[in-house]
Parts: structure tokens; sequence; C-alpha cells
């Protein structure tokens, strides 16, 4: 483990930006930039479209270490370079951003309420290259939809069940465990997903080290005494399908939580767009999500 990585995961000011579209979510983020379905004719073709957004965003001038913290890629993204530089050295090495990897694939179907994640059959062999592409962590997304005692704790054991085996590769876990902002009864859904959160970090070796990445709360501060425990590095929020202006509100709300937000970050971005629009837009929208993450209500 990168130990001035883990300094700054842990206290430096600033926030995730999470450029880490996957398969099923491309081309409604390439439609958001600009660019529908008839400009690519393949899935290798829809992929370097987002490579060239991304590559974009992460050279833009906005776009630093010093607002920030760390930016979680797809695995192609890994994989592709920037300037001669892979992925997460040009991260690391020419802004100060932390480099981290989305590493499940994807939904299962719903039961019990929530959405589990699918088998990681090649998570041994990805966590390998990850490591050898100098990643710091890793994240997994699962979804909870309703109050399900059975299914949240399922989703919750099966999380950590993946955490485990990340952290004994050497890599620092991201936990995400959304809650549907439509779900019925989401305050109570938020007090049962922080109850099981709680009791399998107390499980959890104390020298073990992750992060969470939650929804952001019905009550104000609902997380916060999570990161009373050693193991936790940081929590950080989703912007969860809420508007920009929606999710900084609401984050400025919860002291100590910071942003991790994908599509709150690129709204507002289009390909169409000179380089100067471009990143003035993205300044004021780094600036604001900034904002929200360090400076609290």
């Amino acid at each position: 483990m990168n130990q001035q990585q883990l300094e700054k995961m842990q206290t430096g000011k600033g926030f995730i930006a999470a450029l880490d579209q996957s398969g099923g979510s491309t081309p409604k983020a390439l439609r958001l930039y600009g660019v529908d379905e008839s400009a690519y004719q393949s899935e290798e073709e829809m992929f370097e479209l987002v490579h060239t957004m991304r590559t974009r965003i992460i050279k833009s001038p906005a776009f630093n270490g010093d607002s920030i913290l760390a930016a979680i890629l797809f695995k192609r993204t890994m994989n592709s370079k920037i300037d001669g530089k892979y992925t997460a050295d040009y991260l690391w090495e020419d802004l100060g951003i932390v480099p981290l990897l989305k590493v499940d694939e994807g939904l299962a179907e719903e039961k019990d309420g929530v959405q589990l994640m699918k088998e990681m059959k090649n998570l041994d062999e990805l966590l390998v290259q990850a490591k050898e592409r100098r990643i710091f962590g890793t994240k997994m997304r699962s979804v909870i939809k309703e109050n399900n005692p059975e299914g949240i704790k399922a989703n919750i054991h099966q999380q950590f069940d993946y955490a485990k085996k990340i952290i004994a590769a050497g890599l620092v876990p991201i936990v995400e465990p959304e809650v549907d902002i439509h779900a019925e009864d989401k305050a109570a859904i938020e007090a049962a997903v922080h109850d099981a959160l709680k009791a399998e970090l107390e499980q959890l070796d104390s020298d073990a080290k992750l992060m969470f990445k939650l929804t952001l709360p019905e009550e104000k501060d609902r997380y916060l005494d999570l990161l009373a425990f050693d193991q936790v590095v940081r929590i950080v929020v989703l912007s969860g399908g809420y508007s920009r202006e929606e999710a900084n509100r609401r984050l400025k709300d919860n002291k100590e939580l910071i942003a991790s937000f994908s599509r709150a970050l690129s709204e507002g971005l289009n390909v169409n767009q000179t380089d100067d629009e471009f990143d003035a837009m993205l300044k004021d929208t780094i600036a604001a999500i900034y904002d929200a993450s360090v400076n609290k209500n």
C-alpha cells in the first residue's frame, strides 16, 4: 500500500471523481455528453469514445490534485494510456490524484428487495493486474431498494466478503451498498444499512483499511459515527440520481462526508463545447463539489 496515497485519502481536502462508467452505463454517459449511438458501431468504438471523453476531463486544467483526492477508473481506462502513460500513473505522477478501480461485474437480478453483485469470477486476476498498474484501491456497487432485513444483511455481508479478499491482496476497497433514492422508507433502510455496516466493522481485523461509498442520507450525519472505527479511511457519497445542486446541498449537511460523483461531475459537459467552454464548466463544477465536500453547514 502506498503510504503517501493513504495519507492523502485519510486527511486530504477534496473529493473523488467517479470516471468508472462500464458497459451498461456508458451509452447513457455518452448521450449526456452529446454522443448518441449512431456515432459508434461496436462496443470497441463505444469504449474508445468514452476514453476520449474521460481523457478530456482528466487533462483539463481544472482537474487536479488540489481539489480531487482520487479518481475511480473502469478496467479499460486503467489499461489505456494518457500521453504515453497508463492512466493510473498519469493521475498520480502528473496530477497527484490517487487511482482507484471499479471491480464489480454488474448487478444480479433483484431478490429480497436488493440487487447483489454478480459473482466476481475474475477478481483475483484483476487484483493482480491492478497492483501491476499501481492502483491504490477498488470500488464495487450493489443496490438496496426495499426495507427487507434479510436482503439488506445479505447485501452488506457480500460487500464485506469481497472487501476482505481485496484487503488481503493489499488494496483498499470502497464498499458501496447504494440505497435507491426512490425507495419507500429510505430513512429506515439507511438506519438498517448503518447497523449492518457497524456489525461487520466490529468483526473486521483491526489493521484492515476500507472506505464506504453511500447514498446521501435522509437523516443528517447518519453515518458519521462509523468514522470512529480505525479501519475506515473515509466515507464518500454518491449523487445517486439527485441533481448536482441537490446533491451538493445534501452533502453540505453531512459533516466529514465527501463527494464521489459521476453523473453530477460530468453534468453539462458536451462534446461540441470548445476547450475554453468545457474547461470553464468543469472548473465551476469542481469548485462547487469541492465546496460541498469541505465546507459544512
